[in-house]
């Protein structure tokens, strides 16, 4: 879950530096023409920029939820081996004093 955290927070650092570089009106001669919307103003960037900052988007919400899965996944595996190992231990325990 921390890498897609990290690549959550890049893209967010992203999207404040085109926010500030980035022109709010279409510059065709340097084909500036995708339009992004970043807290209520619309900015103007080329395909290829646009498609970068989608590509980290989508890949570190991707990789947040997969880790979600696979730690919801090892917590479950975890927490019944432990509550297994503790019912052995209470059974051991439960023998010994009589």
């Amino acid at each position: 879950m921390i890498p897609g955290l990290a690549g959550l927070i890049v893209s967010a650092s992203i999207s404040e530096h085109y926010l500030d570089i980035m022109p709010q009106a279409p510059v065709p001669s340097e084909s500036r023409v995708v339009p992004r919307w970043i807290h209520g103003v619309t900015v103007y960037q080329t395909a290829k920029e646009d498609s970068q900052l989608n590509l980290i988007e989508y890949s570190s919400v991707g990789i947040f939820c997969i880790g979600l899965v696979l730690g919801i996944f090892y917590l479950e595996r975890w927490g019944k081996a432990r509550a297994s190992e503790a019912s052995e231990e209470d059974s051991y325990l439960a023998h010994e004093l009589k």
